[in-house]
């Protein structure tokens, strides 16, 4: 029998669900430059390991290597193919598909938008979740690049 055989569809479902939403949010907190909203999505020992290699741990660690984005630049992190698994009553996994563009805030916009940056990066994040008193968060976050296309720096 498995971990999850004792809950109701709907706990799974809820599980899911509020896993589902700390995905967008990061993005959203992410893109909106909410570095300690960012931070808050992780319990406090959590870890994200960015794609380059760099590991944060705790949510203070984590938003203040968010906070040192260059101020002129603007991303948007497209979340798909999310995929949440409840495993146990208080633990799930998932893994998401990104793409993400960017471009210069120095760019002015025109009727269409800011011209995005010739780099578009497609990647993956793999997420083990964990619930807690104030609900689930993160536990930790693997991000990696698995395609790109245009500059490469």
């Amino acid at each position: 029998m498995t971990q999850t055989a004792f809950l109701s569809e709907i706990d799974i479902v809820l599980a899911k669900q509020a896993c589902y939403d700390l995905v967008m949010r990061f993005a959203a907190c992410n893109d909106n430059r909410n570095p300690q909203g960012l931070g808050a999505l992780f319990v406090d020992d959590g870890v994200i390991v960015r794609p380059n290699g760099e590991v944060l741990t705790g949510p203070t660690s984590i938003a203040a290597g968010y906070a040192h984005r260059p101020a002129d630049t603007m991303t948007r992190h497209l979340c798909g193919n999310v995929m949440i698994d409840v495993t146990s009553a208080a633990t799930a996994s998932g893994t998401s598909t990104v793409l993400l563009w960017s471009a210069s805030t120095a760019t002015p916009a025109e009727s269409f938008g800011r011209r995005a940056a010739a780099r578009q990066v497609i990647g993956t994040f793999e997420d083990s979740f964990v619930k807690t008193a104030q609900g689930w968060r993160i536990a930790k976050r693997q991000a990696r690049f698995d395609l790109v296309r245009g500059e490469q720096t």
